[in-house]
């Protein structure tokens, strides 16, 4: 009878797991699963790497104790089962939903969440400063990592581990390895060695012996020393993966992941090391779902009812898509095309294109930095390097765009998927920041593409041109609009291309991902008696800056509407230009506001930023100076 009553409601803490018994914890387990997979077929978000943790996130919150002991989730994506274990329950059904649960930690959700994250490689970082932060202060407590063999690719987990190693702090390192990166590791040997080093007697006897035979007089440093590279040399024989060890962490491992019995033991001996450890883990992502299982990248991300970014058969492609077709046919014609990714192959629509081009596609992993620089030095072999990064990612690759490719003039086109707002992944997969951040950079191009033919059109002119410098052409995670002539007539270079012109009372001035939106506002304003005229601006950086100011001139109201950041935007830059040009023309920016956006689909976020087709609209009439706003207001 009391098996039939759920036990995941029950939960209100991790303090709840460390009274179950062992059946009721695989129990947990199930019913996490259930959960995970009614929410996430509901609401999307991220599946298979939650499935793959369920048994592992039981275990350390078993053994651990949260919040003191602070456990730091990598990427954070694989978050679902710590929130549900953690007190989320009964707000689970809002996941990734606007005002509901965010698919990451976040600091102000719950202070199980001890670091806020969305970004990889991370976490290393966090948990160590959280060790060394509290051994100032004389705070007690743990630090875990958890880290996905995809995320170690990063060069920032090397640097973490690296400096771990070095102060020699009790941290631990739970290294998830879902085969997505890393292979196989030894069998059972390693895993009777493992075990033994972790025993606290064999730690006591290790330090005694050691102590001992440094004491030898003469001998005693030397014998050490060889001591301790035969231990290594043994230890290499059995393990296929010591480069842990050589960095002073104790390495323990595979432990299955899946197996609860030996996490609780694993985790429970590790508390009592009192050094850097590294337990590797082998877990399956998709675990208990099986089509996710099978084929875990396409479950990877899981998009909610109707959000599907595949179109419909007749509409027009994605943005994304667009970008992968329109670079295959190019690839096609030049042979001297390449394409670089950072670990997102699917998600930026190059899968055809290492299908048809293998040798020119690469991969670099979840190494945007590398991604950029390894780009550069084909660029310097008169190669066309393609670099497709999320815009939220190329944050992390800002000083190699400058330093790398910029400084020295080299022709490194960079795709920007997913710019402006993404939607239910948060504040940390914003694309908000890329304008201001690149506008600055001495010889860069920023192109904004307002449909699939001027993406393929911005495409081949950065390919062909092949100018001194990097190309960023930006787009949003979006349907591409109807076609309209306008798309595609030539480039100019510094100039936009009417949509909708005629010499009317206001321009509404955009970047191209906002065309639907401007549009409606157009009609808003026709409506309420005023001729507004739309303007793409398609090249954001370089500008034609006599063509812009004659413009804005011409109108009684421009205004400026950028999906990014407001500070240090476009929008900004135009208000100047306005100004030392002493534009007659009144002249308004209407962008992101200060902040961080957060959770909701793109149409909430533009909502709620004024930047659809509503806001756009009253936005400019409460510019525009003429009378007849008056009668607008009485409506």
């Amino acid at each position: 009878m009391a098996e039939s009553v759920p036990l995941l409601p029950r939960i209100c803490g991790p303090g709840d797991l460390k009274s179950l018994t062992l059946p009721e914890l695989r129990r947990l387990a199930a019913e996490i699963r259930e959960c995970i997979i009614a929410t996430v077929k509901k609401n999307g978000g991220h599946l298979a790497s939650n499935l793959g943790v369920v048994e592992l996130t039981i275990a350390l919150h078993t053994v651990f104790n949260s919040p003191r002991d602070k456990i730091v989730w990598d990427v954070g994506h694989q978050c679902y089962a710590h929130k549900l274990l953690t007190g989320r329950f009964a707000l689970f059904p809002t996941l990734r939903r606007m005002g509901g649960l965010a698919g990451f930690p976040r600091r102000d959700e719950s202070p199980h969440d001890t670091f806020n994250t969305g970004h990889a490689s991370t976490s290393v970082s966090a948990a160590l400063g959280f060790l060394a932060g509290g051994r100032i202060l004389g705070i007690g407590g743990m630090a875990v990592a958890v880290i996905g063999d995809g995320a170690l690719t990063g060069g920032m987990a090397y640097e973490a581990l690296s400096h771990a190693g070095q102060l020699g702090l009790p941290l631990v390192v739970v290294l998830n390895d879902n085969k997505m990166s890393i292979g196989p590791n030894v069998g059972g040997l390693s895993k009777y060695l493992s075990r033994l080093s972790m025993k606290s007697n064999y730690q006591l006897f290790r330090r005694m012996f050691d102590a001992l035979v440094r004491k030898i007089p003469l001998v005693g440093e030397g014998l050490y020393a060889g001591i301790l590279r035969l231990k290594r040399a043994v230890k290499a024989v059995f393990y296929t993966d010591n480069f842990f060890v050589d960095l002073g962490f104790e390495y323990v491992g595979p432990i299955g992941g899946h197996c609860i019995p030996a996490l609780l033991q694993v985790f429970r001996d590790v508390r009592k090391l009192g050094r850097p450890v590294v337990i590797h883990v082998i877990t399956r992502k998709g675990k208990g779902y099986g089509d996710a299982e099978e084929d875990p990248g396409a479950y990877h991300g899981v998009s909610a009812p109707g959000a599907s970014a595949v179109p419909a058969a007749g509409e027009p492609p994605g943005f994304t898509e667009a970008f992968g077709r329109s670079l295959l046919r190019a690839a096609g014609r030049d042979p001297r095309i390449v394409a670089v990714t950072a670990a997102m192959e699917k998600g930026t629509g190059l899968s055809a294109f290492k299908r048809a081009f293998p040798d020119r596609f690469f991969d670099a992993g979840i190494a945007e930095e590398h991604a950029l620089t390894f780009a550069c030095a084909l660029a310097l072999r008169s190669l066309k390097p393609v670099a497709a990064i999320y815009a939220t990612f190329i944050q992390r690759g800002v000083d190699q765009v400058i330093h790398d490719a910029a400084l020295q003039r080299l022709p490194l086109i960079l795709a920007l998927d997913r710019s402006g707002f993404v939607g239910e992944d948060g504040e940390t997969h914003q694309g908000l920041f890329d304008i201001c951040l690149l506008r600055p950079v001495p010889g860069m191009r920023i192109l904004c593409p307002a449909g699939a033919a001027e993406l393929e059109l911005m495409l081949d002119w950065a390919l062909a041109a092949f100018p001194g410098g990097p190309v960023a052409i930006r787009y949003p995670k979006d349907s591409s609009p109807a076609e309209t002539p306008a798309f595609s007539q030539p480039l100019v270079e510094g100039r936009g291309v009417w949509v909708r012109g005629g010499g009317g009372d206001i321009c509404l001035a955009f970047t191209g991902g906002l065309y639907r939106e401007v549009l409606k506002a157009a009609d808003l304003l026709d409506d309420a008696g005023f001729d507004a005229d739309c303007y793409n601006l398609r090249f954001l950086k370089p500008l034609d800056e006599d063509y812009l100011a004659a413009l804005m001139d011409r109108y009684a109201l421009t205004v400026f509407v950028e999906e990014g950041i407001r500070e240090g935007g476009f929008g900004e830059y135009a208000l100047a230009l306005a100004r030392r040009r002493n534009c007659r023309g009144k002249v308004l920016a209407l962008a992101a506001e200060g902040g961080f956006a957060g959770l909701g689909t793109r149409r909430e976020l533009l909502r709620a930023n004024r930047l659809d087709g509503e806001g756009i609209a009253d936005y400019a009439l409460s510019g525009i100076s003429l009378n007849r706003y008056a009668e607008r207001i009485d409506k």
